[in-house]
């Protein structure tokens, strides 16, 4: 037989459980703990390459830990502002969220180029994913082994060292133009439409030089066909450790990209935190990490401030280089 005081306590705790959910719930507006139902990632990118792995590699783990399946949605295109365009118009509820890079986020801002929404005002940063690092590659056919033989070549050779990239103002392209500042040399920079046609001449050695991810280039770096002779990273990076890097001769050289997750203005602080400590988490994961590194990629945990501090100190560290190189926004498409 329950007493008085068996029932009392059993009311208590139903009623410190039921308050429990719904404060976990409040943020939906449901009475129920976020998330109930599949959240949706928009990808500004095609599938497959070094982006799409990335959001599903570290898609599924978040969500897993979340308790809800993270769905893909690939919406490339006009330089990553579809995708971009399409997730800033998205309900602020937590259940689309966005895949943005350095990019989307920063290069083009910074450029100057026409966008209909402001990524610093019309987005809520989530949280870093990933950093990828790129590295300063060669011809072999150059007789070079490292970066001081490499800018005393350009020195005695001015104008005659072909150095590629996936495009005008691409991160890529600016890694060139920094190094003409900092080296006080002068590269003929080659624009194609794309890493992949820009790598096959430099194989073929049509041009010498090339800033590059490992994804485009390590088969290449194993056979003998490519060889890489600095990083472009402040300090060594996890994919290529023992590579030095050019800010050891240049301080403050830095040309790399990255990738984060963004929510739309006006989603709950508590959502962002759920999946900001969810995410940290799946890039804390072991196998993640190692997954991640394979593909030439860095995971990096973080918060949501310190990734907005990213994007606004990266958008006017491109623009001062954009402005000192002459690169305009028209010269880009």
């Amino acid at each position: 037989m329950r007493t008085p005081f068996s029932c009392l306590s059993i009311v208590l705790s139903a009623l410190l459980c039921a308050s429990g959910a719904l404060a976990q719930g409040a943020a939906t507006g449901s009475g129920q703990a976020y998330p109930t139902k599949p959240i949706r990632l928009i990808v500004p990118y095609p599938p497959a390459g070094t982006t799409d792995f990335v959001a599903r590699e570290v898609g599924f783990k978040t969500g897993e830990l979340l308790g809800q399946q993270i769905v893909i949605d690939n919406r490339p295109g006009a330089g990553t502002l579809i995708g971009l365009t399409q997730g800033v118009r998205a309900a602020p509820d937590g259940y689309t969220i966005t895949f943005g890079t350095s990019a989307g986020l920063s290069v083009n801002p910074a450029l100057g180029t026409k966008m209909p929404f402001d990524p610093q005002r019309d987005f809520i940063p989530i949280g870093l994913m990933v950093y990828v690092p790129y590295l300063l590659v060669v011809n072999p056919s150059l007789p070079v082994r490292n970066l001081k033989e490499f800018i005393d070549l350009a020195k005695t050779q001015p104008g005659k060292l072909n150095f590629a990239s996936p495009g005008v103002g691409t991160s890529n392209h600016l890694g060139i133009e920094m190094l003409n500042s900092y080296a006080g040399v002068k590269f003929v920079h080659v624009p194609y439409k794309g890493g992949a046609p820009a790598i096959t001449d430099l194989v073929a050695g049509q041009v010498q030089a090339i800033f590059s991810g490992t994804p485009q280039i390590s088969s290449f770096v194993k056979s003998g066909r490519l060889r890489i002779i600095a990083s472009a990273t402040p300090k060594p990076t996890r994919v290529a450790p023992e590579v030095p890097t050019i800010a050891e001769t240049y301080p403050g050289f830095d040309c790399n990209t990255w990738y984060g997750l963004l929510a739309p203005t006006g989603t709950p602080a508590s959502i962002v935190t759920r999946i900001n400590t969810e995410l940290n988490r799946a890039l804390s994961d072991l196998g993640v990490i190692q997954r991640l590194l394979d593909q030439g990629v860095e995971a990096t945990p973080g918060t949501a401030a310190a990734f907005r501090q990213l994007i606004v100190a990266e958008t006017e560290r491109w623009r001062k280089v954009i402005k000192s190189a002459g690169i305009t926004a028209e010269a880009a498409q």
